[in-house]
């Protein structure tokens, strides 16, 4: 058997009483998440919830995140984690792309209504069976009459359940993620996709029994799901979580929870060092409890790198992968001197190569495409066969779209990144889903979406738009009807008005001329 939900399990058998997870006050211990994760199961097993199903998850980093996601893994099924930020018809397409049967969904906030919007796109879902509504207080009722609660479910179920025996080439994970064409495609990850990447942590990070993570960066995420929840839960350590990341609220858990493992990207590292309000913490007790800290998501500015390297005397390791491979496919190593600039090695079992247009590999030091072969590559993308045929070849080497350079040692640095994607503060963003949703607008007639440097975020989303003739909109009421169409980190933040857009002889846009 190699069902991921065994990692916890196994953890709550050797550190029963240690604390798994954290929040304010709130502290669960690796007996009470394993415990809770059982009555989760044993509901969706009442439900008739078994292996090959899915169940969709919408949660910020809360303690159900890991509560949830473990007791839809301990049944066998496989878990849907959902982007907190979806509005309600980006939600709907990922439940019957999915074929979710049920749906877990925080209730969320005044500003945020994750309960409302994700109930109303359940309504509109074909097949998917069941709505839990995830409140803030257990006992609390949802703001949805009539629909059933997280607390309401679990109450009265047994606090055990074994984990369902799983085939290791059984999908534990689908993880959403977009192509410069069409809509998001979703990654099967195996039991051992995800198993064998979260056992690489001693390797890579090296075991350090009493670890301490502060979760900034979102579990539905293949970062932080992977890097800080997996491996976390794997090494013993224990988790401390943050819902939404704000500089001066992460650094006083440093303080006060005595971190010592922090994994972010790059504008959180940014944020850090320029808080305005660091002076008020003890940042000399930070540096001597934090032994690590790790990157990914975008390049790492060097000043970044070496200034946060001082200020809190510790190492930051930099990675790199996607989604579809679960994700960690290289990262500067513990034991290893770092290569600042890098993205570090392959690591176990992993390897890579590079390749030029033709396919024939590249001299190291030449730019070229990165392949990568190995444990961590996804199954496929479900039930796209023609997606999945054209990202991974005959012989196992999937294609990531990046171009690279390998060094004489085998280091990997990122020179460039897919066509066109957009990197807005760690999240991926594809100019095709944007454009697609822009022209819907009667008043775009023809639009391009690009990515244009900011200090904060790395990128801005901005878009060029030729306006329909006869039509009128101003740029503040384009991207305000964005605003209420797509994710936060989606819609773009500027409008340029043009009469004409670049383009090559046979119609397609020269984005390259656009920025």
């Amino acid at each position: 058997m190699l069902n991921l939900a065994v990692m916890l399990e196994d953890s709550a058998r050797s550190v029963p009483d240690r604390a798994a997870v954290v929040l304010g006050p709130a502290r669960l211990t690796y007996a009470q998440v394993n415990a809770a994760a059982s009555q989760v199961a044993g509901w969706l097993a009442s439900q008739d919830i078994k292996s090959g199903d899915r169940v969709a998850l919408t949660c910020p980093n809360l303690p159900y995140f890991p509560i949830v996601y473990y007791g839809i893994l301990k049944t066998g099924a496989t878990v849907v984690p959902l982007n907190v930020l979806l509005k309600e018809r980006e939600i709907a397409y990922h439940l019957a792309d999915s074929g979710a049967r049920a749906y877990f969904c925080f209730q969320g906030t005044a500003e945020l209504p994750m309960g409302t919007a994700g109930h109303a796109a359940f309504e509109q879902t074909e097949g998917c069976q069941h709505f839990v509504m995830i409140t803030a207080d257990p006992a609390g009722p949802s703001p949805v009459e009539g629909t059933q609660t997280l607390g309401s479910v679990m109450q009265g179920r047994t606090p055990t359940f074994p984990s369902v025996p799983t085939r290791e080439t059984d999908t534990a994970v689908i993880l959403y993620t977009s192509g410069t064409t069409g809509q998001p495609k979703g990654a099967q990850l195996s039991h051992s996709n995800m198993v064998q990447n979260a056992q690489l942590a001693p390797k890579v990070f090296g075991w350090h029994d009493g670890d301490v993570h502060l979760l900034a960066l979102p579990l539905f995420h293949s970062f932080g799901q992977t890097v800080d929840m997996n491996m976390g839960l794997y090494t013993q350590s224990t988790l401390v979580l943050m819902p939404r990341f704000e500089p001066g609220a992460a650094l006083g858990l440093m303080e006060s929870e005595g971190v010592t493992f922090f994994a972010g990207v790059p504008t959180m590292y940014w944020a850090l060092l320029s808080h305005p309000g660091a002076g008020d913490h003890d940042l000399a007790k930070i540096a001597q409890n934090l032994r690590l800290a790790v990157s990914g998501g975008s390049p790492m500015p060097a000043e970044v790198l070496r200034q946060f390297g001082e200020k809190f005397s510790v190492k930051i390791l930099e990675g790199y992968g996607l989604s579809e491979t679960s994700p960690v496919a290289t990262f500067n190593r513990v034991d290893r001197d770092t290569k600042p600039g890098t993205v570090g090695l392959p690591v176990w079992g992993v390897e890579v190569k590079l390749v030029d247009l033709e396919g024939a590999a590249v001299t190291a030091g030449e730019p070229g495409e990165v392949l990568i072969k190995g444990h961590n590559i996804m199954t496929g993308y479900h039930d796209r066969p023609d997606a999945t045929a054209e990202a991974i070849d005959d012989a196992g080497w999937f294609r990531s779209g990046d171009i690279g350079t390998l060094d004489d040692e085998g280091y990997l640095t990122i020179v460039d990144r897919a066509k066109d994607m957009i990197i807005r503060g760690g999240y991926n963003v594809y100019p095709r889903e944007v454009e697609e949703v822009l022209v819907t607008h009667p008043a775009v007639s023809l639009v391009a979406v690009v990515g244009v440097p900011h200090d904060e975020h790395g990128e801005e989303v901005k878009a060029y738009v030729i306006k329909t003739a006869g039509q009128e909109i101003t740029e503040d009421e384009l991207i305000s009807w964005a605003k209420d169409q797509m994710a936060a980190f989606k819609y773009p933040r500027s409008v340029e008005f043009r009469d004409a857009l670049p383009m090559t002889a046979t119609g397609k846009i020269l984005k390259r001329e656009l920025t």
